[in-house]
């Protein structure tokens, strides 16, 4: 039990790193996740709203915020489909990807030391 302790600590220290660190190159977290997920996802796929919302287990509207503050923000832009005038696709902007890069850059560090922390605790079952 001890060591699963030890993740849920190392997890915490993890989110508070990333709200610091995020918050240092103008980003929220959930802009910050919103950016990993876009960027994260197959190359040359544009991340549909739908898609979005249900990765980030947000209901329609808080998307809709969030997507409108990111816009705001220069972070992302929304595209409509060419293929159906009812879809609307999500990508990140050089700003966006700028500020991805800098703060998981950033965060390497901390995400060694999380994965150590979750390693110990699988190899020992």
């Amino acid at each position: 039990m001890r060591r699963a302790a030890d993740l849920r600590l190392a997890l915490g220290r993890f989110h508070a790193a990333t709200d610091r660190v995020v918050r240092s190159t103008g980003l929220t977290s959930r802009q910050y996740l919103l950016l990993l997920v876009i960027e994260s996802s197959p190359p040359r796929s544009a991340m549909r709203i739908g898609d979005l919302a249900e990765t980030l287990n947000l209901v329609p509207s808080s998307m809709t915020e969030l997507l409108d503050r990111a816009e705001s923000a220069g972070l992302v832009e929304r595209v409509a489909s060419a293929e159906d005038g009812r879809v609307t696709h999500v990508r990140s902007t050089a700003e966006g990807r700028l500020r991805l890069r800098n703060a998981f850059r950033e965060l390497a560090d901390e995400r060694r030391v999380l994965a150590g922390t979750a390693l110990t605790l699988l190899s020992d079952q």
